[in-house]
């Protein structure tokens, strides 16, 4: 018979620095429903540590704890960031161990499928750090930009690299360059990421520096006149992808990278997977372009087919999921929806595959459609989304509905969409109309 865990499970005994640490930990703020796992980082160590005794942990214990936990396949990354984060407190603030505030969360290891930089220059170790958590390829782009700019303002400045010169750098580039509030975050987070996983150290609190206004803006909102006729002016080839736009409320990448599996023409529905923030939605699947939709599907599946017979290796795919399904990148369904005209050559194994289309062609696309159609307005892609959930909430849509369709967290992100709507606020009329 099996053991019954609910029934034999039991509280562990306190330590005697368990109560010292709860309350150091409330202290910092740490919320009061992540202290249990707290706990249970400490206790780990303490086990880690085997017989020795926590006040005479040292810096290289804390280090090859953090290291085992990292190289785990069942830890996140957060878990070791939090684990980290419990060892800082309790070994700085409960037996005042001053290295203790220098900790680093180590890199995990690197992926044997992703081509690692040479060289062990600052940049050179900011893409191994960032290709070790998977990051995207814009997002390594975007910070090796923005900490390259950094290094060549210290450099020039002849400063150091400390909170004191990221926040002259980071007011330089509203003073001098009038960066937006966006890009200035944008910066923010890379010297962030740079600072805590290639310097080792966090730069602690920047206080009072000089922030750019994000100003408070309206989003562009066609009628739905208008955008009968950007639909009608643009190109066939890419009118189905534009109207889930719109349809469904898609993001640009979301609509591109939609998989046959990921259409549900008898429900009507779309899954959007892996979606902004790494969120997976439904959303809806229009009536008007379901018989479109399918027609395309059967036109997609015979590229396919084309696709099998010349031995192509299938679409592009993840290597870790490929190395544990490796028939599916050739299965009908994980093809994308909106599949290239042509085939490419995958950079990491040199295997011809088959990409999605590509974003830059939709973009200018509806650009020039938008023109063509002789719509005075700016005119892109997001626009369509923006018309998808103003036109739903002046159908009498709820704005939690809209929400959910469009993924958003917060309520508050929706609610821009109401100070749009043909009869704002409380349906006033302007005094000229009597």
């Amino acid at each position: 018979m099996g053991t019954n865990f609910n029934e034999d499970r039991r509280e562990a005994p306190l330590e005697p620095w368990a109560a010292q640490f709860r309350h150091a930990l409330s202290m910092r703020g740490r919320p009061e429903s992540k202290l249990k796992w707290y706990l249970v980082w400490a206790r780990r160590f303490v086990a880690y540590l085997s017989d020795k005794s926590l006040h005479l942990a040292t810096l290289e214990d804390v280090q090859g704890f953090l290291s085992t936990l990292s190289s785990s396949s069942g830890t996140g990354a957060w878990q070791v960031e939090q684990a980290a984060d419990a060892l800082t407190i309790l070994l700085g603030s409960i037996f005042g161990q001053a290295w203790a505030r220098s900790i680093r969360i180590p890199d995990p290891p690197p992926p044997s499928d992703v081509p690692l930089p040479k060289g062990d220059g600052p940049i050179e170790r900011l893409r191994y750090a960032i290709r070790c958590r998977r990051y995207s390829v814009r997002t390594e782009e975007s910070y090796v930009i923005w900490v390259s700019r950094f290094l060549a303002f210290c450099r020039n400045g002849g400063v150091d690299q400390d909170s004191d010169s990221v926040r002259a750098f980071l007011e330089r580039l509203v003073l001098a360059d009038r960066m937006s509030a966006s890009t200035q975050a944008q910066a923010l987070n890379a010297l962030v990421f740079h600072f805590k996983h290639v310097v080792g150290s966090p730069f602690g609190e920047l206080g009072d520096f000089q922030r750019s206004r994000r100003p408070r803006k309206l989003p562009v909102v066609l009628n739905r006149e208008e955008v009968r006729r950007l639909l009608e002016a643009i190109e066939t080839v890419y009118r189905l992808p534009v109207a889930l736009l719109y349809g469904g409320g898609l993001r640009l990448m979301e609509a591109l990278r939609l998989r046959v599996k990921d259409i549900d023409l008898d429900r009507r529905q779309i899954s959007v997977r892996d979606g902004k923030g790494q969120k997976d939605r439904v959303t809806v699947l229009p009536e008007r372009w379901r018989e479109r939709l399918a027609a395309h599907l059967v036109e997609v599946r015979k590229v396919h087919a084309r696709d099998l017979e010349l031995g192509y290796a299938g679409t592009t795919f993840w290597p870790a999921l490929e190395r544990k399904y490796p028939g599916a990148p050739r299965e009908w369904a994980w093809q994308y929806v909106f599949p290239a005209s042509r085939l490419c050559v995958d950079p990491a194994t040199g295997q011809a595959r088959r990409h999605h289309l590509h974003e830059t062609s939709l973009q200018r696309a509806v650009r020039y459609a938008a023109r063509k159609a002789d719509i005075a307005k700016p005119v892109g892609c997001h626009t369509l989304r923006h018309c998808f959930a103003t036109h739903l909430l002046e159908s009498g849509a709820d704005i939690r509905t809209v929400q959910e369709l469009l993924g958003h967290s917060d309520v508050s992100t929706t609610m821009i969409y109401a100070h749009v709507l043909n009869r704002p606020g409380l349906a006033v009329r302007s005094p000229e109309d009597g």
